[in-house]
């Protein structure tokens, strides 16, 4: 696999266009619904999306969204909610039962519990619900969606501590979760496997989206010797950008997650870790219309997550990054899944 070439290139250009052409669908601002008959695997399907945030954010939401909208050129019926806190998601998920939806999917792991409380009470209709990790007691109407995020920076740590002269290497979250901490030590892990002495400093804002907040974590973390900065936002990743406005382009570096972030973050742009849940939500579909209702699919090099790098980052890198992906695939390597908290 050539990470320097994803399979999932510019998405920020095609989450765009997407949007553009699903929003002129749309009749409100909230929902979006399709009664059209037409044929294809998801044919006899009406299926319906909840999403935590706009549907326009260029990120994990458009992400969710793109995934249904090919649902839907594959003949599903399709309803989404955006916007949607964890307290509303049990009401959101009620009326679209009472809409006669078969499959509802909840796109974050934040509304795991309440989706597989709902798919308890609700034995005839489906449920995708995502988690982080391998779930105990799993209803046998529910597939879940095991999000990995370890996994995909692993990577991102092998890359961090090729491009790190100074030793020293920034991680900026938002809320300080399970999922982050994994994501911690999967760097950790990786830094150790290449052999890197660099230092991993980690910090969360306390918000994914608060682009000021990031911006001044991410310039104390520079002002202390960090050179590499890892990340792990949404719409605060713009603050990440941010602090390196003015620097010299080839001082210092910064990644992000979900999407193709080059747009943003000019010179100093090493890469992000991509993903992808077109392919995730085609292949549960399909599992679905042939009679499993049931399952557990977990993310991973070959089914949506990738590592896009600049292409100002130099070749041996990139190989490096590749040839860690590869031993990952392989199973040379094994990235643990370490929860723990990170002081």
């Amino acid at each position: 696999m050539s990470l320097s070439r994803s399979r999932f290139p510019r998405l920020l250009t095609v989450v765009g266009a997407a949007l553009a052409l699903t929003l002129a669908a749309c009749s409100s601002g909230s929902d979006s619904t399709d009664s059209s008959g037409a044929s294809g695997a998801a044919s006899a399907q009406k299926i319906a999306a909840i999403f935590s945030g706009p549907t326009t954010d260029a990120d994990y939401n458009s992400l969710g969204l793109l995934a249904l909208e090919a649902a839907k050129k594959s003949g599903a019926q399709t309803n989404y909610a955006e916007k949607v806190a964890v307290p509303d998601v049990e009401a959101r998920i009620n009326e679209f039962l009472a809409d006669g939806s078969t499959l509802i999917w909840t796109h974050g792991s934040q509304f795991f519990d309440a989706t597989a409380k709902a798919a308890s009470a609700n034995p005839d209709v489906t449920f995708i619900g995502e988690f982080d990790g391998k779930p105990a007691d799993q209803p046998a109407n529910l597939w879940v969606i095991d999000r990995q995020f370890h996994l995909g920076f692993y990577g991102v740590g092998v890359l961090a501590g090729q491009l790190s002269k100074s030793g020293t290497i920034g991680y900026v979250g938002g809320l300080s979760l399970p999922f982050s901490y994994a994501e911690v030590h999967a760097m950790q892990q990786a830094l150790a496997d290449s052999g890197s002495k660099a230092t991993l400093k980690p910090v969360w804002t306390g918000d994914f989206n608060d682009v000021t907040k990031a911006q001044q974590f991410t310039t104390q973390l520079l002002g202390s010797g960090a050179d590499v900065i890892v990340g792990s936002l949404n719409a605060g990743a713009q603050g990440t950008f941010k602090a390196f406005e003015g620097r010299p382009a080839g001082e210092g570096w910064v990644t992000a997650k979900y999407t193709d972030k080059s747009s943003l973050a000019g010179d100093h742009y090493a890469g992000s870790v991509l993903y992808d849940f077109t392919q995730p939500l085609s292949e549960i579909l399909g599992k679905v219309e042939s009679g499993t209702r049931t399952g557990y699919y977990p993310l991973g090099f070959d089914t949506g997550v990738s590592i896009q790098t600049s292409a100002k980052v130099p070749a041996e890198a990139k190989k490096a990054v590749d040839d860690a992906i590869a031993k990952v695939k392989a199973g040379d390597i094994t990235v643990k899944l370490d929860t723990s908290k990170v002081s």
